[in-house]
């Protein structure tokens, strides 16, 4: 027993001692760090030999009594930057404001000259290290600026500032990962009376542009207003020409038509006159032999009175005829002067009356079913449409009729809600009307919505079309829907259809 005590206790001290050990030799480096261990000597990547050697990332044993661990923090320093009465290019002084971001360099071999310089000091020493060498840079570029250039580029200032300082931060170790100026100003006023300056010219310039855009405004309003107006002349007098010509062709139209309608006026008042005077003649002679003898003297100087009127009233007529003849004679003549148009264009205004009485007596024809198919120069398609619609028209056989069939879609014979004979028709040609309709979609090589989309707006536009398919839905059911639109090219959903159908 007690040997076993012995070694237990001996190998309690062994693991406490090797506890120990591991705790206070034991070192884990992290990311944003780097472990220095002082001591032993090693080669760098530029083959120099240092008394150190570096752990950047991971972990390592310390050397008891041969090696002296150090941490160095590699973390982002941030350093704000103030630099007044930095005289600048031509003698003005300026105040600059900035900030700039720094951490000691992690790579070599600038690492060895921050473990050089750094290790052991603080991060407040290195703040102030790294501003005091910033600070010195911004005023020595300062110096070979003008207050313009650093003012208006200010990218072009901080690159030249961080070449200038790139350097020396370099050789302390340090690298420079971003820097801002923040503020550029002056005690003297001298950059707000650039700014002034600048405004100014900026704003004359800006009022010189509106006031040479208006006038190019007014100008180019004048010129569209001139062209407009020119334009709109130019329409009316080619609208004034068109409408005397138009005048003109009236006037000699219509002068044919009163030439021809005075002389037959004429001529049935020459007609009428000579007759009606042959009948006072035969009535004259009539009441001489009836009144000859009680009123012979009053019946003589009432026919001598009749016969004057009756000469008279030839004598004026006869005059107004030879008249109107000379008149009619003139317009004759003018007439002719014109030329063969005027006969063709009295022709063509009397042919608008006679064909408005010859289209009356035409009755009206309705249109069952108009079928055109351009098989000689369509696809596959529409050749084969073409020829089972020739075939069905020609020799009788309904090939997608048969199909239907085959299939056993045909609609029921039964028809409770319309006479069959009614039914029969509104079949046939509802039959041709959609098959007609599906053809001509087929033309267009459309998608399966497309397709959908075009039968959906022909049943939509088509009142009467619906009301039809109402009808045979409500007689035969969705199947005879299935066989109306039954198509080898288009394929159109049953249930869609009845939905489009049943809509108001």
């Amino acid at each position: 027993m007690e040997i076993i005590a012995a070694l237990l206790g001996i190998l309690g001290l062994g693991t406490g001692a090797g506890l120990l050990v591991i705790r206070n030799l034991y070192y884990i480096c992290q990311p944003s760090e780097v472990l220095i261990f002082a001591g032993s000597h090693n080669r760098t990547s530029e083959g120099q030999t240092v008394g150190y050697r570096l752990v950047k990332g991971g972990s390592s044993v310390r050397l008891p009594l041969l090696e002296r661990a150090f941490r160095m923090d590699l973390t982002n320093m941030i350093i704000e930057l103030r630099v007044s009465n930095a005289y600048s290019k031509g003698g003005i002084p300026l105040t600059v404001e900035g900030v700039a971001n720094i951490k000691i360099a992690g790579e070599e071999p600038t690492i060895h000259n921050a473990i050089e310089r750094l290790l052991g000091k603080n991060r407040k020493e290195i703040e102030q290290f790294a501003k005091e060498t910033l600070e010195g840079n911004l005023r020595g570029v300062l110096a070979s600026l003008t207050p313009e250039q650093v003012n208006e580029d200010k990218i072009a200032f901080v690159r030249s500032l961080l070449e200038e300082a790139e350097d020396d931060l370099e050789k302390l170790g340090l690298v420079l990962d971003n820097l801002q100026i923040q503020n550029i100003s002056d005690n003297v006023r001298y950059l707000d009376s650039i700014g002034r300056k600048q405004r100014a010219d900026l704003l004359r310039d800006a009022r010189i542009a509106e006031a040479q855009a208006q006038a190019e405004s007014v100008i180019q309003t004048a010129e569209n207003d001139k062209i407009t107006a020119l334009r709109r002349l130019e329409r009316d007098i080619e609208i004034a020409r068109a409408e005397a010509e138009r005048r003109v062709k009236d006037a000699l139209t219509k002068r044919g038509a009163l030439v021809a309608e005075v002389e037959a006026e004429i001529a049935s008042e020459v007609v009428r006159t000579q007759a009606e005077v042959g009948v006072q003649r035969e009535r004259i002679k009539q009441v001489e032999q009836q009144l000859q003898a009680d009123v012979v003297a009053p019946a003589e100087a009432e026919c001598k009175g009749a016969i004057s009127m009756a000469k008279g009233n030839a004598a004026r007529i006869i005059e107004d005829g030879k008249a109107q003849v000379q008149g009619t004679r003139s317009l004759a003549e003018s007439w002719k002067a014109a030329g063969p148009n005027a006969r063709e264009i009295f022709l063509f205004q009397k042919l608008d009356v006679l064909l408005q009485t010859m289209v009356s007596t035409v009755p009206e024809v309705e249109v069952q079913n108009v079928t055109v198919i351009d098989a000689k120069n369509g696809n596959s398609a529409t050749k084969m449409a073409s020829f089972l619609e020739q075939l069905r028209q020609g020799a009788g056989i309904d090939v997608a009729g048969a199909v239907r069939q085959l299939t056993g879609s045909e609609p029921p014979g039964e028809t409770p809600l319309l006479e069959k004979s009614q039914l029969d028709r509104i079949w046939n040609r509802l039959e041709a009307d959609i098959q007609n309709y599906l053809d001509r979609i087929a033309q267009t090589h459309p998608s399966e919505q497309q397709a959908e989309k075009a039968v959906e707006q022909v049943i939509k536009r088509n009142p009467k079309l619906k009301q039809r398919l109402r009808k045979v839905l409500d007689a035969q059911g969705q199947g005879a829907l299935q066989v109306l639109f039954a198509h080898p090219l288009i394929y159109v959903p049953t249930d869609k259809v009845e939905t489009w159908v049943m809509e108001d």
